[in-house]
Parts: structure tokens; C-alpha cells; sequence
């Protein structure tokens, strides 16, 4: 049975000042499970939202916990396919997909000179006169340079934002224990990420997270978590504004 945002405990009306403007209450319910699986089970008493740990620009982790002997707790919440698929690349997807850049930009750089061509082409075309913008042969050169550029700067766009958060090393070195809470049915326990726990809505643990030996990192965590708590704290009470600009004052 598929899960559905009436079917997910809902946290109370208090929590939901937290909300973000840009997560469906199915995300945000999830978030409030693994915040109250933290909490539960695993004993957590430093618990945060969309906590930064690897500086103000790394990645931001959905749900991060201290717990006892200060293990950290990093939970990743997914509530469909599309957004398990977007963390769910390696090294190498990475790799082929940067491959494409010199080629688009090689074809940006073409179609310019191409361009070129065209507008010196209709300038020189004195039966116009002088309104060589309406030339055919430039028209159509000046829509295949845009063409051409629009899947460029796409391509820039998708390698800038490009996650590869469940395989990258980097990554696992954030915490001793990593899981994905995930509706139930959504995630088979043969497509979990090697390294990775998983946890239902319930909330609870479906398939255990195994401990990673990582440096000593409860100051660091516990500082991210302080900064993310007071972010939202501040945006609950209108404060701070929940766009960019506004987060990144804190984080």
C-alpha cells in the first residue's frame, strides 16, 4: 500500500511553524518521524533540521542527532522515487556527466561563429535595408546558438547540483550512523545505498545502519545543530526570511 501525506502521523500544530515553504507535508511528517525515532530509540538529545556539516556551503543533512557516547545520527528523507534518485549517483555518473561539457561548449562556441557568419551575411545583403535582423539565414542561426546555449548553461546547472551523497566517502565521514527514512514500500532493502540504515514512517528501524569508525566530530556536529535550531527558530517567529539569503545567515 502506498504511503500518503493523511497516512504519515502528522507532528502537532506547534511543529508545524517549521514547515518550509518549499517541502510538501509528506517531507515535513517524514522529518518529524526521524526527528521522533532520534529521540526514542537512538537517545538523541541534540537534534536538528537541515544541519550543514561540512562547512556553510556543504551539503545540508534532513535530520541530524548527537546521541549517547556522542554518536551522530544523519537521517536523509525521501518521500518519492525522484527524490531518491536525485542523491542516488557515484563517482562515475559524475564523471560521465561532466564528460559532456567540453562538447556543449564546444558547440556554444560554433554556433556563435555561425551566427557571426549569418549577421555579417544579412548586413552585407544591401536589398534589406538595413534590417538585416529579419534575415532568414540569421533567424534561424540566432534560435540554434540560443538552443545550443540553453543546454549548456543546463548541463552547468545539473553538474553544480549534481548529488552524489549516498556513495561519496566524503560523505560517510559526516556521522557514525547514516539512514534513509523513506514511506514504506518505496525503498526495497536491496536498493539501499551499501553503508546506509533505513527507517519507515512508523518511525521505525527496517534495516540497521552500521557503525562507521569516523573522527572525533560531536563539537563540530553540535555546533551545526545549534546554528540550524536557531535558523529555525528565528524563521518560526519572523525573524529571519526562509529564502536563501535568510539561511545562509546562519548556516
Amino acid at each position: 500500500m502506498a504511503t500518503t501525506e493523511a497516512s504519515v502521523s502528522e507532528p502537532s500544530a506547534t511543529a508545524a511553524v517549521f514547515k518550509r515553504a518549499n517541502e510538501s507535508l509528506l517531507t515535513h511528517n517524514l522529518k518529524w518521524a526521524a526527528w521522533r525515532w532520534l529521540w526514542r530509540d537512538a537517545q538523541c538529545r541534540a537534534i536538528g533540521f537541515e544541519v550543514r556539516l561540512e562547512g556553510p556551503f556543504g551539503r545540508i543533512a534532513d535530520v541530524v542527532g548527537v546521541g549517547p557516547a556522542n554518536r551522530v545520527y544523519l537521517i536523509e528523507v525521501k518521500s518519492s522515487r525522484g527524490d531518491l534518485s536525485r542523491d542516488d549517483h557515484t563517482a562515475r555518473d559524475e564523471a560521465r556527466l561532466k564528460a559532456k561539457k567540453p562538447a556543449a561548449d564546444e558547440a556554444v562556441r560554433l554556433t556563435a561563429g555561425v551566427l557571426e557568419a549569418a549577421a555579417t551575411y544579412a548586413r552585407a545583403d544591401g536589398s534589406r535595408d538595413g534590417a538585416w535582423q529579419v534575415d532568414p539565414g540569421y533567424r534561424q542561426a540566432l534560435r540554434e546558438h540560443a538552443r545550443v546555449v540553453r543546454r549548456a548553461e543546463a548541463l552547468r546547472e545539473r553538474i553544480a547540483t549534481y548529488s552524489t551523497k549516498f556513495h561519496d566517502p566524503a560523505y560517510l565521514r559526516t556521522a557514525h550512523f547514516h539512514y534513509v527514512m523513506a514511506p514504506s514500500g518505496l525503498l526495497a532493502r536491496s536498493e539501499l545505498p551499501r553503508m546506509w540504515g533505513l527507517l519507515d514512517e512508523t518511525p521505525k528501524v527496517l534495516v540497521e545502519a552500521p557503525l562507521k569508525q569516523v573522527r572525533e566530530v560531536t563539537a563540530h556536529v553540535l555546533r551545526a545543530v545549534a546554528r540550524a535550531n536557531t535558523r529555525d527558530m528565528m524563521v518560526a517567529q519572523g525573524l529571519l526570511g526562509q529564502g536563501r539569503r535568510g539561511k545562509r545567515a546562519l548556516d
